[in-house]
């Protein structure tokens, strides 16, 4: 028997009220995958991760992590299942320490040695963390919060990491790093679903991608053959 998708996403559709956000979003992340999401503002990405986290319950449709339903699943169910997100605009706690924001991703845990093991991994892959361990999280700078965003989601030692926009607002040198990071992250096992606003980085980066647009995949496949599709490169990266 083959073993079941890390993600599977079949039929999902949400909504805010009245306003239906996405309709019949269907997706698959392999175990060890990269796999992104592309789309302009306002297509519906942020949404679909909100709903595969569990931070939004979906209207209609089924998730599943490891082949378990995760449909109605919270966001604590999510994480004891092995997903990690690391939100849209970081979101940590700014008055706290960056060490503090970082165990708080591990506050589901109960193997103390090897949330320390991984404390001191979060460190290694990025040292100005360690070095600002007592500095408050709101005094970094923007890169150096997605850096303590990104390690705060693995201190819950997971299987399944989410990154929504991670090059958001962040100048060039940091995208860099972060992504050499995301690299390691998923040679280590880790599956990835990430959103990212540039394009071409993302296609160079995932295995497979998906094409969002107004709610609906409306296109899908490797992630080398959509980034020489016309379509894509003039639709999203300004290119003919």
């Amino acid at each position: 028997m083959s073993k079941p998708s890390k993600l599977s996403v079949e039929g999902l559709q949400a909504a805010y009220g009245d306003v239906q956000v996405l309709w019949d979003v269907s997706l698959v992340v392999k175990p060890g995958e990269l796999v992104c999401l592309i789309g302009s503002n306002g297509a519906g990405k942020t949404t679909l991760l909100r709903c595969i986290s569990g931070a939004m319950r979906a209207k209609a449709g089924e998730i599943r992590i490891d082949g378990a339903d995760m449909s109605s699943a919270g966001t604590a169910d999510i994480v004891r299942a092995g997903g990690a997100l690391v939100p849209e605009g970081r979101r940590l706690f700014s008055a706290m320490s960056v060490r503090d924001n970082l165990l708080m991703g591990a506050y589901l845990r109960t193997d103390k040695s090897a949330v320390v093991a991984d404390l001191e991994r979060v460190y290694g892959m990025f040292p100005i963390l360690a070095e600002r361990r007592w500095q408050d999280a709101g005094t970094l700078s923007g890169g150096e919060q997605q850096m303590c965003a990104i390690g705060r989601a693995l201190m819950a030692a997971p299987t399944l990491l989410m990154v929504d926009e991670l090059s958001l607002g962040l100048a060039p040198r940091a995208v860099e790093l972060l992504i050499g990071q995301l690299r390691e992250i998923n040679k280590s096992g880790v599956a990835i679903l990430l959103v990212e606003q540039d394009v071409m980085n993302a296609l160079e980066l995932a295995d497979r991608a998906y094409v969002v647009d107004r709610g609906h995949v409306t296109m899908s496949g490797m992630a080398k053959t959509l980034a020489s599709d016309p379509a894509i490169r003039e639709a999203y990266m300004g290119l003919r």
